[in-house]
């Protein structure tokens, strides 16, 4: 227990921040597999993957 909590005293903002967004994507898969199932939140997470590997993320729009 003592080193878990040398690790956390030892977090960069970077890596604070990070976590932060680990939780909150937790949090949304959580709620996405609740309301919709496995299989579409698995494909919602990895095309979100893939928009982000080719640059398209922001440039979606909707009408």
């Amino acid at each position: 227990m003592k080193q878990e909590d040398d690790m956390q005293a030892e977090l960069t903002a970077e890596d604070e921040s990070k976590d932060e967004f680990f939780e909150r994507l937790a949090k949304l898969s959580e709620e996405m597999v609740a309301r919709h199932g496995k299989d579409f939140s698995m494909g919602a997470l990895v095309l979100a993957a893939r928009w982000i590997a080719e640059n398209r993320v922001g440039k979606l729009k909707t009408n």
